[in-house]
């Protein structure tokens, strides 16, 4: 997960860093210094990352890797 994913992410929910720190149980201090990272996030702790995955797969949101890193809406199930 990048920066600009987990930002492009909370602009497709419309989630303010409030919501996000709710829905993840992570504090808005969290959030923010997340968001204002530099790229990759993989040295960010991993408990923190799947609280923060976790929270935008019940939102409907799924990150895309590979060749072309980014945030998509899950397909209707």
């Amino acid at each position: 997960m990048t920066s600009a994913q987990l930002r492009a992410a909370r602009a497709l929910l419309d989630w303010s860093q409030t919501t996000l720190s709710e829905k993840s149980g992570l504090s808005v201090e969290t959030i923010k210094r997340l968001e204002r990272m530099k790229g990759s996030l993989e040295a960010t702790k991993v408990s923190t990352l799947e609280a923060i995955t976790k929270a935008f797969d019940k939102g409907g949101v799924e990150f895309t890797n590979g060749d072309a890193p980014g945030v998509r809406m899950q397909a209707k199930r």
